[in-house]
Parts: C-alpha cells; sequence; structure tokens
C-alpha cells in the first residue's frame, strides 16, 4: 500500500514535469509579449512622472501584474512550487505600490 502511494506520487510528479513543457511554450510566449507592453508604459510612466512630478499608480499597479507573472514562471520552471502561472491559474500581485 505504501508502495502504491509513492507510485501515484512519482507518476504525477511526471506529469507535472511533462505539463511544464506546455507551459513554458505558452506562458513563455504570453510573457514575452507583454514585455513590450510594459517597455512601452515604463516609457509613458517615466513621462509622466518627469512632467507631472508623481508617478501614475494605475499603470505602476498594471506592471507588478507582469512583474508577479515572471517571478511565478520562473518558481514553476525551475521546479521550485508545482503551482501554475498565468493563464493556468489567477493572475496575483506580489508588491504594492508605494506612496
Amino acid at each position: 500500500m505504501v508502495k502504491s502511494k509513492k507510485a501515484k506520487k512519482e507518476s504525477k510528479e511526471k506529469t507535472e514535469a511533462w505539463f511544464r513543457i506546455l507551459v513554458l511554450i505558452i506562458t513563455g510566449i504570453i510573457l514575452v509579449l507583454w514585455k513590450y507592453l510594459i517597455i512601452a508604459l515604463i516609457v509613458i510612466n517615466w513621462f509622466i512622472t518627469v512632467f507631472s512630478g508623481k508617478r501614475n499608480r494605475d499603470i505602476a499597479e498594471f506592471c507588478e501584474y507582469w512583474n508577479t507573472e515572471v517571478y511565478n514562471y520562473i518558481e514553476y520552471i525551475t521546479f521550485m512550487t508545482n503551482k501554475r502561472p498565468f493563464p493556468f491559474s489567477n493572475m496575483k500581485r506580489i508588491g504594492k505600490f508605494e506612496k
């Protein structure tokens, strides 16, 4: 009976390892495309900050989603966790906007 649980766990780990290839491709493409949007938003937020004297909170918070998803993606692909990144799970932010 113990062997059966061990075999199931190993089988689950193998399946999860194969699934990482799919995640690597799909999430990787999404993050690369999203990166170009983030770069544009960085430039826009820089101009807003220079000319108005304060950062745009909405742009900063949107960029934080990308930061968090990249972190989650790297953790998953390097086998640090089995928590799948977007679009295989809900998006969450790690950081908060500092005033």
